[in-house]
């Protein structure tokens, strides 16, 4: 029998509910998933993952909330659907404007060969 690609909010909460009720009847919390996520037909790694959200969102793991996830997408979104001109200057700088960190390890390889040609000044 084929898995669901998706569950209910329903199966969702009460699978959560019931790793979270049931975990000091286990060794560890990944053994209490996996039995649940057996009884229940899901993958234990999908269970998983909806058990830290879950923590997550109770303040029982550090990371951003679900609602805060969002909103950060939709602030990403936003800002790369923007027009150039409301992006800053720094957007149109281009090239030039760019960190230049990537040189920094080739100028002391390189240091030599400027010195000697004259494009940098030690």
């Amino acid at each position: 029998m084929s898995r669901p690609r998706s569950y209910p909010p329903e199966i969702r909460e009460r699978a959560v509910r019931l790793v979270f009720e049931q975990e000091p009847d286990y060794p560890s919390q990944w053994a209490a998933v996996r039995s649940i996520a057996e009884k229940s037909g899901m993958a234990s790694e999908t269970l998983r993952k909806w058990v830290r959200e879950a923590e997550r969102n109770e303040g029982r793991r550090p990371g951003l909330k679900t609602d805060e996830r969002e909103r950060l997408c939709d602030l990403q979104n936003e800002v790369k659907e923007a027009p150039p001109r409301q992006r800053g200057p720094q957007s149109r700088i281009g090239l030039f404007g760019q960190s230049r960190d990537w040189l920094i390890p080739r100028i002391s390889v390189y240091r030599t060969f400027y010195v000697l040609v004259g494009q940098l000044e030690v």
